[in-house]
């Protein structure tokens, strides 16, 4: 006997606008007609799913082609004004907060500084609260209702209560053991704390994977399967992307990549351990390193700055000697992190490798090419004949602008459908992951 499909015809309709949905949002403006052959659906679905999806106000027309002897074509694409996001980077040196319209155009922003407060879990969420609040304003989101969700990219790792169903459950739990959190119920506290309706739905996850979504759906790892990016802050963490799909993150994965052994017995990292990556490659270690040698930072530097005046006597510009021990800093850091990428190289095969977050960009320029020749000379010949290593291409907000991602993969799962309530669990494809479901919207599989 024939086993009876467990997809009912609601998540037919909305699996049917999630990939007309997707498939404009990444492909561009397309034509109804062009929209079938894409999306394998009849002409009868596209033209009841576009009618649906432009009643909603999430389709609007962008123009016209011209047909072969007909008249012309109407090209559609996704309405950037018929929603709103919220991102935020919980960062090492501070918290950045940024209103997005769903093209993830920026609409408003603001940055709070971490002072000696650190991450405080009081502090933070205030600041998380207040910038919240006044990027909302500025955005017109409290007006409008026109807010899909708000995503949270933090440091460490992330654990999900996906049975959560209420206002009143947990939610997210962060354990970050670097920044002294342990299990913190921040969607919890973030839920009591930002003055927005009790629908909103928030999402929280590991930053590196915010990062790497971000570079996946919209920078340098466009049209790659398999991929790594590397997130190099204060500390270092990593997504890795197998057969396009994002790893890390939720319950740790290869976004804890900071704290793999690379030295037994080695220095102290700041997670308690000896011999991690982070004791060598992360910006903090970098200076402390610099700073063990003899020489001394600017007087009231931040790591930004210190990074910045390590560089500097490394790469005189005024045509001076280079100071050999920041050159010899650098390159040990390049070793190591050459190393540590070697080690995901091996692992997973990917062909792109791309280094992100804000040293990471700060010290790619000068350290790219030594971090090549170690990721060459430490891994295994055939996969690392495969693999690429270069800049991610998003800039210092790519955080923040994958945390945006968070809520838009959630709204695509669900066929451009808002939350009702604050579930997690609600979606177009019971047990898959919003982020799987929008990549396979894509044509990744």
């Amino acid at each position: 006997m024939a086993e009876r499909s467990s997809r009912t015809v609601r998540d037919l309709r909305v699996g049917n606008r999630a990939s007309v949905l997707q498939r404009l949002y990444f492909g561009g403006p397309m034509s109804r007609q062009a929209l079938g052959p894409a999306t394998g659906l009849s002409s009868g679905s596209v033209s009841n799913v576009v009618a649906e999806l432009t009643a909603d106000g999430l389709l609007e027309e962008a123009g016209s082609v011209e047909s072969d002897g007909g008249r012309p074509r109407t090209l559609l694409r996704v309405a950037p004004s018929s929603g709103r996001l919220i991102g935020v980077d919980v960062g090492e040196t501070r918290v950045r907060v940024e209103a997005f319209d769903l093209a993830l155009t920026e609409l408003a922003r603001t940055e709070s500084p971490l002072t000696d407060s650190g991450h405080d879990v009081e502090t933070i969420v205030r600041h998380i609260a207040e910038g919240v609040a006044e990027v909302a304003a500025e955005a017109g989101i409290e007006r409008d209702g026109s807010l899909i969700g708000v995503g949270v990219g933090v440091p460490g790792i992330v654990d999900r209560d996906d049975t959560a169903d209420t206002a009143d459950s947990g939610g997210t739990v962060v354990h970050g053991q670097t920044i002294g959190w342990d299990a913190v119920p921040l969607e919890r506290m973030l839920r009591e704390t930002i003055q927005l309706p009790a629908e909103t739905a928030y999402f929280v996850d590991n930053g590196a994977r915010a990062l790497g979504q971000a570079e996946m759906w919209f920078g340098g790892g466009r049209g790659a399967r398999d991929a790594a990016i590397v997130l190099i802050g204060s500390g270092v963490g990593a997504c890795v992307v197998t057969g396009g799909v994002i790893h890390g993150g939720a319950r740790g994965g290869p976004a804890e990549w900071g704290h793999l052994t690379v030295s037994v017995r080695g220095r102290r990292c700041r997670c308690g351990a000896r011999g991690c990556l982070e004791a060598y490659a992360g910006a903090e270690a970098l200076l402390a390193r610099w700073q063990e040698a003899g020489r001394v930072l600017p007087p009231g530097a931040d790591e930004e700055t210190g990074v910045s005046a390590l560089l500097a006597a490394a790469h005189p510009r005024d045509g001076g000697a280079p100071d050999p021990v920041a050159v010899a800093v650098l390159d040990e850091t390049a070793e190591y992190l050459g190393a540590g990428i070697s080690d995901l190289v091996n692992l997973f095969g990917p062909e792109r490798v791309l280094v992100g977050g804000w040293a990471g960009l700060q010290l790619g320029p000068h350290l790219l090419p030594a971090v090549r020749q170690y990721t060459e000379s430490y891994a295994l010949r055939h996969p690392a004949a495969r693999a690429t290593v270069d800049l991610g291409q998003l800039g210092p907000d790519a955080v923040t602008v994958g945390a945006a991602t968070l809520p838009l993969a959630d709204f695509f799962a669900r066929g451009g459908r808002r939350h009702t309530t604050p579930s997690r669990t609600e979606s177009g494809t019971p047990g898959v992951p919003d982020w799987q479901v929008v990549l396979e919207g894509r044509g990744v599989r």
